[in-house]
């Protein structure tokens, strides 16, 4: 590979770093807000889901003191049938035995009235509480279609400016061998995205290492593509690929 081809190689790959990391901090972006979109949406869920909770505690409650009305109801009828038996009985120990049923009829039916009372108090807490709960909900859905709506045209304008730098980078990578795209595409997969890195006052910047003296100097040659003998990135010189 010839000096100057070499040079614009570098130069480019330089380049590409800069556009691969400017797509990476786009994508990084663009998930933060795709991931803020799905909190959202969450936090949607789980108030409703939280009024469908006590709307089937309300439910549950209703079926209670609904068997034990009819309880009531039953019990009821019951000491209509027994006081009038009262009238036929010709028995002391019968009469005793009947007026124990009808006390005991009595002292259940005022037990089902406290707990049907109780039941009672108990919906309409969570009616206020499911009106209160679905008014926030509407508030909440009003804020969140807003937020979404700020949500979908960041993302928006974040996918124009990815699409940008992936035709640039398209039309970048066409001046590049493929043996030099093939060792960059590995580096980025094993350094955390970044292949390409500056050589500065004798320091890999990549790593921060110390470079051997006689690697930097090779490295004002440009006679080959020279790599960090600690972490293998891709060496460059600055004032040699903005020349």
């Amino acid at each position: 590979m010839g000096r100057q081809i070499l040079r614009n190689s570098l130069k480019s790959l330089y380049e590409l770093q800069e556009i691969d990391l400017r797509i990476d901090g786009l994508d990084s972006e663009k998930a933060q807000l795709l991931s803020e979109a799905q909190a959202l949406e969450a936090k949607l869920a789980d108030a409703r889901e939280k009024i469908a909770a006590r709307r089937e505690e309300a439910r549950t409650l209703e079926e209670e003191k609904g068997a034990m009305e009819a309880n009531l109801k039953s019990e009821g009828e019951n000491i209509t049938r027994s006081e009038a038996h009262l009238k036929e009985i010709k028995t002391q120990k019968e009469y005793q035995a009947v007026s124990k049923e009808i006390s005991t009829a009595k002292k259940l039916i005022a037990e089902l009235e406290d707990q049907i009372l109780q039941k009672i108090n108990a919906i309409e807490e969570i009616n206020v509480d499911v009106t209160k709960k679905e008014a926030d909900l509407a508030e909440l859905e009003g804020n969140v279609a807003t937020q979404k709506g700020e949500v979908e045209a960041k993302v928006q304008s974040l996918d124009s400016g990815i699409a940008v730098d992936v035709a640039t980078r398209e039309q970048t990578v066409k001046g590049l061998p493929a043996s030099v795209m093939k060792r960059y595409s590995r580096l980025r997969d094993q350094r955390r995205g970044v292949a390409v890195v500056e050589a500065k006052e004798g320091n890999c910047m990549g790593c921060n290492m110390h470079l051997p003296p006689q690697l930097y100097n090779t490295l004002f040659r440009a006679d080959d593509v020279i790599t960090c003998p600690h972490c293998q990135r891709i060496l460059i010189m600055k004032q040699e690929v903005e020349g």
